[in-house]
């Protein structure tokens, strides 16, 4: 059984590293054709445009217009979103303590090594879905980001959170509605993909589609977190300066 599990986890980590080059491979073409030859790119720039928080991952301010993505951004912000921030890796560990908690994959066992396989298994299947996220909405020039909602008013504000995590902008046309195709087919991609290792998997079918479900339930939760985000964090640092 280690024997096997030791093939499969090297076909797991070689796939996630198949999966990322391609995305990389896939993505510097793409920002060469799409950014200016003049004009060099200023940091100050890309950290307006392209914030990511380690948290609900990458927003458009509400003051900020909805500008297209050229390819060196969107290469720039699968980086950050798959490597160089933290949000990757705390939705891992989260993921897999609950997947430990309920001995997911029982042939895995309950102890360290059991949540070793359950860790890496979840960190791959999470890279593998945004390396086909970036390459589909990079594909078809679908916007990646969230955009807070320029209303007022919790309502309209939640409304926005929940359908935007249904639609995205893109396209043909860059401000044009579009059904938020991307996430969901990578969503179901990386399920099928993780349940062709796990073992004693009787339906890799269902697992993606149980991953659509998740990515449903979640994406709402995210949005909804970078939506409130300004409000939480003006509330906290209110109630901070009142108890000083």
């Amino acid at each position: 059984m280690n024997c096997g599990f030791s093939r499969r986890l090297y076909a797991v980590t070689l796939l996630a590293a198949r999966m990322s080059t391609l995305a990389l491979l896939l993505l510097v073409p793409s920002c060469r054709a799409q950014e200016p030859s003049s004009a060099p790119e200023s940091h100050v720039t890309v950290d307006t445009t392209l914030p990511v928080n380690w948290i609900y991952g990458a927003y458009i301010p509400k003051d900020a217009p909805v500008v297209p993505l050229t390819g060196n951004q969107r290469f720039k912000l699968y980086l950050r979103q798959t490597y160089t921030t933290p949000g990757i890796y705390v939705k891992t560990v989260l993921f897999s303590i609950h997947d430990q908690a309920k001995e997911t994959e029982p042939d895995w066992g309950d102890g360290i090594s059991g949540y070793g396989k359950r860790l890496g298994s979840l960190h791959a299947g999470n890279i593998i879905q945004n390396s086909l996220t970036s390459l589909g909405n990079a594909a078809v020039g679908f916007e990646p980001r969230y955009d807070r909602c320029r209303c007022e008013g919790a309502w309209p504000r939640i409304r926005h959170a929940v359908v935007r995590n249904f639609i995205t902008y893109g396209g043909t046309d860059d401000k044009e509605i579009r059904p938020q195709i991307m996430s969901y087919a990578a969503a179901f991609g990386a399920g099928v993909t993780v349940a062709s290792w796990e073992p004693d998997n009787s339906s890799v079918l269902t697992r993606g589609y149980q991953s659509m479900v998740t990515q449903a339930w979640v994406g709402v939760v995210v949005d909804a977190l970078a939506e409130f985000a300004p409000d939480i964090k003006r509330m906290l640092s209110k109630n901070k300066a009142h108890d000083k």
